[in-house]
């Protein structure tokens, strides 16, 4: 079942001879927007993110115990997937973080004592 599932989904192979496993499929996003409509048309007032999983991986180290290598583990996030998010407007938020930051500085002017 999780074969075919790599058969769906575009994804590389991460290869790192110290870890165990060795090889890990890692997902990986097509599109900037994301397809949508019943066309399927790409829309990029959404745009696709990668969905990560944290997950244990085996790490081996320089030490040996009986002519074996040591491994520990160590905690990565892979990505599984891809998901659409909703693009922020930049000018929106451009002109608003301005205005708050007008209000914080009359505020701060009219709360300052007479004496500075």
């Amino acid at each position: 079942i999780l074969m075919n599932l790599y058969n769906l989904l575009p994804y590389r192979i991460s290869y790192d001879p110290t870890r165990y496993p060795k090889y890990i499929p890692e997902a990986y996003c097509l599109c900037k927007g994301c397809l949508m409509g019943i066309f399927g048309e790409e829309n990029f007032h959404f745009r696709s993110t990668p969905v990560y999983m944290p997950t244990v991986i085996l790490r081996r180290t320089s030490s040996c115990a009986g002519g074996r290598y040591v491994y520990t583990e160590d905690y990565v996030t892979i990505p599984v997937g891809c998901t659409c998010v909703p693009e922020q407007e930049k000018e929106a938020e451009s002109v608003n973080s301005s205005i708050d930051k007008q209000e914080m500085k009359l505020l701060v002017s009219q709360n300052k004592p007479s004496s500075e």
